[in-house]
């Protein structure tokens, strides 16, 4: 028997916020697989498709944000959310939101005292698993192995995977204070949180070919893009920019 639905004025269990640039074509699945009482939250950065239309007539709100860059529309949604709990997913269909319950239970109780350290986790990464052949072009998965490497030497934070798919309290994430509006912001997001000793967790996601093409990772020059700025946020570590906290970081028990 399945969960009942809740009222239609009941606020959002789960803000899921979806960075989106011209996936019009992706939305409807994505939006689709989001569980009951989990609001999506569309953030049009500059898509010339009718995405913000189609996110609308799948019942998601939409905010526009008019700076380009990854960081600059996560970062919007995360403004716009409401929900105790806030997940970032990508809007081209490579992740399953159907997935989010099982990392939003591998959180910490939301802290009513802010200087309280609840047990569990405060910040949830999905770790890609690809499906099938080809869902993780091979010059993005060399350079996530390479900068999972670079996190680990400049801040002590073991991670197999930068996902892009992730959760955590919606008052954590405003606490850490993220500037970052391009390709660093997720990198900010973990660098941060392990900044103040709280604790990160992997686990494992399914990764899918996306549907259209990818504006980021899935091409070279996204991927250079990336990188470049992922590295400036790296050096800003090495030089004490962003301190180094002992915080204590893991993977979830469902593979290595």
């Amino acid at each position: 028997m399945g969960d009942a639905a809740p009222p239609r004025d009941a606020p959002p269990l789960v803000d899921v916020v979806l960075p989106c640039l011209n996936e019009a074509e992706a939305l409807p699945w994505v939006i689709g697989r989001l569980p009951v009482g989990y609001r999506a939250i569309v953030v049009d950065n500059g898509s010339t498709d009718d995405s913000a239309a189609v996110a609308r007539a799948h019942g998601a709100t939409v905010v526009t944000e008019s700076r380009r860059g990854f960081g600059a529309a996560a970062h919007a949604g995360l403004l716009a959310a409401t929900a105790e709990t806030v997940a970032f997913c990508d809007a081209d269909a490579s992740m399953d939101p159907s997935e989010l319950p099982r990392m939003v239970a591998l959180l910490a109780p939301a802290a009513r005292d802010p200087a309280a350290t609840p047990a569990g986790a405060r910040l949830v990464l999905g770790r890609r698993r690809p499906t099938v052949r080809g869902s993780w072009p091979l010059h993005a998965r060399l350079a996530n192995r390479a900068l999972s490497l670079l996190i680990r030497l400049r801040s002590g934070v073991v991670l197999h995977d930068l996902g892009p798919m992730r959760v955590a309290r919606r008052a954590d994430l405003l606490a850490l204070g993220l500037l970052d509006r391009r390709s660093g912001y997720p990198l900010e997001m973990v660098l941060r949180t392990n900044e103040r000793g709280w604790s990160i967790v992997e686990t494992d996601t399914a990764y899918s070919p996306r549907v259209g093409r990818s504006k980021v990772t899935g091409t070279v020059r996204g991927t250079i893009g990336a990188i470049r700025d992922m590295s400036r946020l790296l050096s800003a570590v090495k030089n004490g920019a962003v301190k180094n906290g002992a915080a204590k970081n893991g993977a979830a028990k469902n593979g290595d």
